[in-house]
């Protein structure tokens, strides 16, 4: 017999029994149940005390039926190995616990729309009340994905996303910029360009500023190597670049193939900055830990998450956004530390 079962005679715990051993009424506790503000933080924890006590779970499909809402926010995800995609997932879960919500997630394996469609039609089987894709591609509109008619969606990195679909993200465009006129102001003319996977939205957005900020400064912007977002990749790049004399500044797109540029870099005898700058994008943790410490873009990935689960319960409620009602882009910044210097003399 289980605790529910037994702490209550033999029926399963209901509102009443907590109501009684919390010393509330009935309708604190079904407050405290559909995750109501209007009730005291001292009475929601003694009412979530002896929830604990008895082992009583709210029945989450009597909540939809009186309020129309399964409590659950769906997330589809494509490649949760890169550090900004699980720090986004981290935020939404957590935004999401805070206001009642639990969050379903369905991987997708591939970042194509009909795979894309699939995770929909997964997330609607298991009653979500709104999805928010962290996808790194673009997002069309709403008739092309045929997104069933009214339900919320919130996107997260896909400054591409048209249509009816509200979207969060940081500023890519923006650090990106900064990165190269940070460079510029060096000295730097020498540049050599590594990138992510040619299917990131993000990825395509950084090269395309990278190109234009060169271009206003006069300069033609080189074939850009290709990596998987890995230290592994990085390093493969970074030896065939340390062969070069004639480079002074290499821009990497994430921080963890930088790591691997740095290590390659070091094993050629190529000092860094003093014989050729690195800097990299996303100022993960470990970056200021790098050799030497790695300049770099932060992104504020917990706000994002937090803005996308804001604005999509706003779309679940019906309400206005508190904020602008377009596109939510979060400011980026350069961090500057010791992996950028000015361009050696001749």
């Amino acid at each position: 017999m289980d605790a529910r079962t037994h702490r209550s005679g033999g029926r399963r715990v209901s509102q009443a029994d907590v109501a009684r051993r919390a010393g509330v009424s009935g309708q604190t506790v079904s407050r405290v149940a559909n995750a109501m503000d209007n009730v005291e933080p001292a009475t929601r924890d003694k009412v979530l005390a002896a929830m604990r006590e008895l082992g009583y779970r709210p029945n989450k499909a009597a909540r939809a039926l009186r309020s129309g809402q399964f409590g659950t926010i769906g997330v589809t995800a494509f490649n949760l190995k890169t550090h900004g995609n699980v720090r986004t997932l981290s935020a939404i879960v957590n935004a999401a616990g805070e206001q009642g919500f639990s969050v379903t997630l369905v991987p997708v394996a591939r970042p194509t729309r009909p795979d894309i469609l699939h995770a929909f039609d997964e997330l609607l089987d298991q009653a979500v009340d709104g999805v928010i894709p962290l996808i790194e591609i673009p997002m069309t509109d709403s008739t092309e994905l045929t997104i069933p008619p009214g339900l919320p969606v919130v996107v997260v990195s896909s400054g591409a996303a048209t249509g009816d679909f509200p979207y969060v993200d940081n500023d890519q465009k923006g650090g990106s910029r900064a990165l190269i006129e940070h460079l510029l102001a060096l000295g730097h003319r020498e540049f050599r360009f590594i990138g992510g996977p040619v299917d990131s939205y993000p990825g395509r957005q950084r090269e395309q500023v990278w190109a234009e900020a060169l271009a206003s400064a006069g300069l033609t912007m080189p074939p850009v190597i290709r990596g998987d977002w890995t230290p592994e990749d990085g390093y493969v790049a970074g030896r065939e670049l340390a062969r070069d004399p004639d480079i002074t500044a290499v821009v990497v797109a994430n921080d963890q193939m930088a790591l691997g540029v740095l290590r390659a870099l070091h094993e050629a005898g190529r000092r860094v900055p003093e014989d050729i700058s690195v800097v990299g994008f996303d100022d993960i943790p470990e970056s200021a830990s790098f050799w030497p410490p790695l300049t770099t873009v932060h992104q504020d990935f917990e706000e994002v998450g937090r803005r996308a689960v804001a604005r999509l319960l706003d779309e679940i409620n019906g309400r206005s956004p508190e904020g602008p009602a377009g596109p939510v882009i979060i400011p980026t910044s350069v961090v500057v530390r010791e992996s950028s210097g000015p361009v050696r003399s001749s």
